[in-house]
């Protein structure tokens, strides 16, 4: 089963963090992509680019409006992304309990949610659908 591990922190928090914490934890995450691709259940992380670079498109009354930054306003911001191909929600929880949340004293958090196979959907290479002998 493929899970989205959707990781949140504070923006905020994010300035003025010493060069040397910053690297640490980007130092974190290499190493946990690194031992996720040697066990196979690597698909792909990202981080994102900071709110005020998004861009919000949403219907109303018909017609399609853009705003800028996020939809909402909240104490922690989307700050990157994984997607694992884990045996199941267990497997997920490890995984995502080893991710660095950034920030003073490591607050955030990431939020699992599985990923569902859209039937008659266009997959990309390599996904069609879950894979066999996991989840």
């Amino acid at each position: 089963m493929r899970y989205m591990m959707l990781i949140y922190t504070k923006e905020t928090d994010m300035t003025g963090l010493p060069a040397s914490e910053l690297a640490s934890v980007a130092a974190t995450h290499a190493a946990l992509m690194e031992e996720a691709r040697k066990r196979g259940v690597f698909v792909a992380a990202d981080p994102l680019q900071p709110t005020s670079t998004a861009t919000t498109v949403r219907r109303q009354g018909g017609k399609v409006l853009t705003l800028d930054g996020p939809f909402a306003e909240t104490t922690e911001q989307l700050a990157g992304y994984y997607i694992l191909d884990c045996a199941d929600l267990d497997e997920a929880i490890g995984w995502a309990s080893r991710m660095p949340t950034v920030c003073a004293g490591g607050e955030g958090s990431v939020e699992i949610r599985p990923l569902r196979h859209m039937t008659g959907a266009v997959a990309a290479p390599g996904q069609e659908g879950d894979q066999p002998g996991r989840g």
